[in-house]
Formats: C-alpha cells, sequence, structure tokens
C-alpha cells in the first residue's frame, strides 16, 4: 500500500497536479512544518499547506529515498528553488496500514531558503484571504 501511495505522491508532485493528494491523506493526518513548532492537524490543512508548497517550488527534485525496516516511514531528500533562493530538505512521511500519509514532516535549509518560502506562502495566503468575502 505505501508503495502506491508513494507512487501517487511522485506524481502530484512531478506534475503539479494536487486533484489526487485528499485521496492519500488520512482524515486524522498531522503536519509538522519547518516553520512553526505546533503541528497542524486534519487532512484539510494538510492538503492545503501542501498544495501551496507544490505550487512556489521551483525546479523541485527529490534526489534519495529511504525507507524504514516496517515499510511505514519514508524520507525523502530534495531541492528546489524560490526565485533566487536553493534549499535543500527532507520529508519524513509515516504512513496506516491501509497506506494513507498518517504524518507529513518538512525539514529545511539553509535558513535563507526557508524565508524565501515563508514569505510566498504569506503571500500566497493574501491572495487567497482577499478572495474571501
Amino acid at each position: 500500500m505505501t508503495d502506491e501511495t508513494l507512487k501517487i505522491w511522485h506524481e502530484i508532485v512531478a506534475n503539479k497536479d494536487v486533484s489526487k493528494l485528499s485521496s492519500i491523506i488520512h482524515p486524522d493526518a498531522v503536519f509538522r512544518s519547518p516553520m512553526v513548532y505546533k503541528p497542524y492537524h486534519g487532512r484539510d490543512t494538510l492538503v492545503f499547506v501542501l498544495s501551496q508548497v507544490i505550487e512556489i517550488f521551483e525546479d523541485f527534485t527529490y534526489h534519495r529515498e529511504l525507507m524504514s525496516d516496517d515499510g511505514r516511514s519514508a524520507f525523502l531528500e530534495f531541492t528546489a528553488n524560490i526565485g533566487d533562493k536553493s534549499l535543500k530538505g527532507l520529508d519524513l512521511i509515516t504512513f496506516d496500514a491501509d497506506g494513507k500519509i498518517t504524518e507529513f514532516e518538512v525539514l529545511i535549509r539553509p535558513m535563507s531558503g526557508l524565508m524565501a518560502l515563508s514569505e510566498r506562502m504569506a503571500e500566497q495566503m493574501g491572495k487567497r484571504m482577499a478572495g474571501v468575502t
């Protein structure tokens, strides 16, 4: 099950098509952002955040993928750009027995890349909130 979920995840990222994202995430999923200490809870929140990040990242590439011995955790190393800032990161993904994502944690370095992501996320949030009446 985990292999199929990861295959779908890679397709989502490669094609920047988030239409299947909700289908691979558990309703009670937890998201741990590199920008804040407190985790976010729920599928809708995780879908929203990942959709924004997928849209923001340029030249996103996974370089290494490692699985835990029990097959329930994946460690995906990536690089990406945001404007003139380059960053390197790690997606730590945990799955349930059905292959649904239950936890998604992101680590990013250097600080300049994380700050660029934070600024772009704030811009995206502002645009979305401007359309809310």
